[in-house]
């Protein structure tokens, strides 16, 4: 049987005290150099880890980050959890993944979280009661909302201006000569979804201009069936503007298949920019997402409230760009 190597082994060959040895390990405690290079000398001798989970019972906290995200469907945030992993292991972090298969979080994946220790977490594509995230405060745990808001400032979040890109994609269109315009939406009850919406619908309606809005799920299928209905509703309108990038190839499919041209007869507008949006068969003009600046603005909050919790919110809105390819 392989024996586990334990810190009583490090400091046995170090010939040094078990405590020691642990002090070396433990962030911030005092250590002679003479004895942190003998006991790391024995430790690499041996093969030693320290266990992170033994040190959170002391600690009462990992080097963890939860990520909680739902949507693993879109490509938009695997792409994120992608990043987020390699940004937290920069910083000697790893990252807890939490699927929810619902909309809102419920009481296991909360346990999930707190049973793991984590140092923090960030809330991607779901949402949260308030006495829930209350939770994450009474333990001082450091809570960002990525791409997301609570309507209240209690807590933190981070997202791009969406308010402010549906306004721009609104004049875009407008400066093309487009005045018969189709929105199609993701999940409402969102807040990314409701100010993309609002700042499109602000700009037409202050210039009287006509447009219909579908109500769609954020997935292909969605945004494929969505323009579908619009199609044969009898009226192909010359331009949609679509709340994701992955309905918004749903929809460059339907209109392919149903022999509508893109651009010539109808344009299409998608949001967040994701890998594929960029591929031959698609050329998607699209609203790309800062998501670069949108996770160091939240590993920057997370790593100052590990350090010293204070608790403090705030909403960090970042202006994102319009990516112009063959689809307008």
């Amino acid at each position: 049987m392989n024996h586990t190597v334990t810190a009583k082994d490090v400091a046995k060959l170090a010939g040094v005290s078990q405590s020691s040895v642990s002090r070396v390990y433990f962030e911030g405690a005092k250590v002679s150099e003479k004895t942190r290079l003998k006991v790391l000398a024995a430790a690499k001798q041996l093969g030693y880890r320290p266990n992170e989970f033994a040190r959170s019972l002391i600690t009462n906290r990992t080097r963890i980050i939860g990520l909680v995200m739902k949507g693993v469907d879109n490509p938009f945030y695997p792409q994120v959890l992608t990043r987020f992993t390699a940004a937290f292991k920069a910083l000697g972090f790893s990252v807890l993944f939490v699927h929810t298969n619902n909309e809102e979080l419920e009481a296991e994946d909360i346990e999930i979280l707190l049973n793991y220790n984590v140092a923090g977490v960030i809330i991607t594509d779901a949402t949260m009661s308030l006495n829930v995230a209350n939770e994450f405060k009474e333990n001082k745990i450091p809570l960002v909302f990525f791409n997301r808001k609570l309507q209240t400032d209690d807590f933190y979040s981070v997202s791009c201006n969406n308010l402010d890109a549906g306004r721009k994609v609104a004049m875009y269109l407008l400066e093309k000569g487009v005045t018969d315009m189709v929105y199609i939406s993701g999940n409402e009850d969102t807040s990314t979804s409701r100010e993309r919406q609002r700042g499109f619908f602000e700009v037409l309606e202050s210039r009287q201009i006509p447009y219909t809005k579908y109500a769609s799920n954020y997935t292909y299928e969605g945004g494929y069936q969505t323009a579908l209905k619009a199609i044969r509703s009898g009226h192909v309108p010359a331009a949609f503007f679509v709340a994701n990038d992955i309905m918004a190839l749903g929809t460059v499919d339907a209109l392919k298949q149903q022999g509508v041209k893109i651009p010539e007869e109808t344009k299409v507008i998608g949001f967040d920019d994701i890998e594929m949006a960029d591929w031959p068969s698609y050329q998607l003009t699209t609203w790309r997402q800062p998501v670069e600046k949108m996770i160091h603005f939240t590993t920057s909050y997370l790593m100052d409230e590990i350090a010293a919790y204070t608790g403090k919110s705030g909403k960090v809105e970042v202006d994102g760009a319009l990516i112009e390819r063959l689809t307008t």
